[in-house]
């Protein structure tokens, strides 16, 4: 599939985080011009030939997926330094997890500021320009399996999820005449990123995790970027609207 993106641009926001950072390397040996953006800008990587990015380093732009001004500025600087973007992936995301009698305010506010208010931000900014532009290009959001499971402590969570979902398909009824793709990839519980935070901060939630997936392994960073990158290829032009579950089983309610 090497080349297949060539001549492509494609943003990811969250770039300089596990998840965000190999969907950037792996896209970028397909082939595209690939920009990250993230709320702390970082060259996201530093040593291409250790992750599969051919040696390449990535720039990377500052944006606060929460305001739409930070939106603009970051969108402006992209189209005049590289273009408009073919691929957006809306990928920055959050998670505090909490019984529901638990959850404050602040951190339900933020989960759905970023996980969802922000992928609405960035999508819509993106679809504005594609659509100038006549360009028909995939815009990508990151879901989750627990967009359709009400997982253990997620309320604040799974409901950002789900919202993204119904975005999504919202978006790709919309956008469909201008030949923009809309689509969801939703991993399964990744061993890096937001969920391993978790499991840091709760050691029962690893010993949680491991009884519900089939598969009885934890999903890696590349298994993500690799179904992303496939949403992101000519083989998936007839596709818009849907979710792309990648979760190792965990939504078959494997429960031992």
């Amino acid at each position: 599939m090497d080349g297949e993106l060539s001549g492509k641009i494609a943003l990811v926001t969250g770039g300089a985080g596990d998840i965000g950072r190999a969907a950037a390397l792996h896209l970028a040996q397909l082939g595209a011009t690939v920009v990250a953006a993230d709320l702390r800008p970082s060259d996201p990587v530093h040593n291409g030939h250790d992750s599969g990015g051919n040696g390449q380093t990535l720039p990377c732009l500052e944006v606060d997926v929460r305001q739409r001004a930070s939106v603009v500025q970051m969108f402006t600087r992209l189209e005049e330094t590289w273009g408009v973007p073919h691929i957006v992936l809306c990928n920055a995301g959050v998670v505090h997890n909490a019984h529901f009698l638990d959850v404050e305010v602040e951190h339900w506010e933020q989960t759905l500021a970023v996980n969802l208010t922000g992928s609405f931000h960035i999508a819509q900014e993106a679809a504005r320009r594609m659509v100038a532009k006549s360009i028909p290009g995939k815009i990508v959001l990151t879901g989750s399996w627990v967009q359709d499971i009400p997982w253990a402590d997620g309320s604040s969570y799974c409901t950002s999820k789900a919202g993204l979902k119904m975005l999504a398909r919202c978006m790709a009824r919309d956008l469909a005449p201008h030949g923009i793709r809309v689509n969801v990839v939703a991993p399964g519980i990744v061993d890096a990123g937001l969920s391993r935070q978790v499991m840091e901060a709760d050691p029962l939630f690893r010993q949680r995790s491991a009884r519900v997936i089939p598969l009885r392994e934890l999903q890696t960073v590349e298994q993500v970027a690799q179904a992303i990158a496939w949403v992101c290829l000519p083989a998936s032009d007839y596709m818009t609207g849907a979710t792309l579950l990648v979760d190792g089983g965990c939504s078959l309610f494997y429960f031992e």
